[in-house]
């Protein structure tokens, strides 16, 4: 046990010795206050049109503008349903008094990792796990430590759980300096603001029999719960091509390219009932707490988490196989 502690603490040292984590939060540090900026922008531009900062008023424009783009016959049928599910969520938070964007520190947490889990936060996981067995590869580091007398499986494994420390240390990050950065603008109050959850879309419809409500800080803890899941699998899979790939930049490529096509099919092949079980077309768990209609016919919560976990197992599986099979010193 304490070997394998050992080759953790010194995966941990390469990780902090290539600057990886200072990188994640640098770019944290700038992107988050861009964020903030741009929702604060958005807060004042919509004030300025209402003439009012009442939450009631500025949700009843939002019902009276899609009830608008509703009534024109150019709208295609999936994004119709979408509108529809979203102005019956906007009239239930009206009919019970409970405003879905109270200002504050932990709405703008809770609205950044429901924006980022599908692509930011898996794109600062790559950073560090695609490149924590092909880097060693390319720089040829890979032969000093397969010298060592220590089985194969081990040495990769430690690689593994640094990795899952790393991921759990990104959250924990992103969580902490977005809630400072945007509690200096919109205040650090809000953790106790009821939020509705249980949402559930049937056939194209909204079905209300399972909302009810919950504290923001508990709606926050499942939605970062749900982005922890969400980041172990996306590095579980980088992981797997960081084995199979020599090279880090080609590596990326491949795991950027299958990120931004689970998007593209999400958008553009509503009809292809069989691209749900990619794995990027699944990573958007916290819809599923928004009530937010699924971009696929066929997705559930349950059905994306089981879809999702096969995929991590598979990855894991096989980049363990690989790396104690095949020859990585050439």
């Amino acid at each position: 046990m304490r070997e394998f502690l050992r080759l953790v603490w010194n995966e941990a040292e390469k990780i902090y010795r290539k600057k990886r984590l200072a990188i994640v939060i640098l770019i944290l540090l700038v992107l988050i206050p861009m964020f903030v900026y741009a929702q604060y922008k958005e807060v004042q531009t919509l004030v300025e049109r209402l003439g009012t900062s009442d939450w009631r008023v500025a949700l009843q424009q939002q019902i009276i503008d899609t009830q608008n783009r509703l009534n024109s016959s150019r709208i295609p049928e999936d994004w119709r349903n979408w509108l529809k599910i979203r102005m019956e969520q906007q009239q239930y938070y009206l009919e019970h008094d409970i405003n879905p964007n109270a200002p504050g520190a932990p709405t703008f947490v809770r609205e950044f990792m429901e924006r980022g889990i599908n692509l930011f936060i898996p794109l600062l996981v790559m950073i560090v796990a695609i490149d924590i067995v092909s880097g060693e590869r390319s720089e040829g580091t890979i032969k000093l430590l397969l010298t060592r007398p220590v089985r194969r499986w081990k040495i990769l494994l430690s690689k593994y759980v640094t990795m899952l420390l790393y991921i759990s240390l990104l959250i924990l990050l992103v969580g902490i300096i977005s809630y400072l950065i945007a509690g200096v603008v919109f205040g650090y109050s809000g953790w106790n603001m009821p939020v509705l959850t249980g949402f559930v879309v049937e056939n194209g419809s909204l079905n209300t029999e399972f909302v009810h409500l919950v504290p923001q800080w508990k709606y926050i803890l499942m939605a970062f719960g749900l982005g922890w899941f969400v980041s172990v699998v996306v590095g579980t899979i980088s992981f797997m091509v960081s084995v199979l790939i020599r090279s880090t930049p080609a590596a990326m490529g491949i795991m950027l390219a299958s990120l931004i096509a689970g998007g593209i099919l999400s958008e553009f092949a509503t009809a292809w009932e069989q691209a749900k079980y990619i794995y990027s077309v699944n990573l958007d768990l916290t819809d599923y707490l928004s009530g937010q209609m699924p971009p696929l016919e066929g997705l559930t919560m349950s059905f994306s988490l089981i879809n999702l976990a096969a995929w991590a197992l598979a990855s894991f599986v096989v980049a363990f196989m690989v790396f104690t099979r095949q020859d990585m010193l050439n």
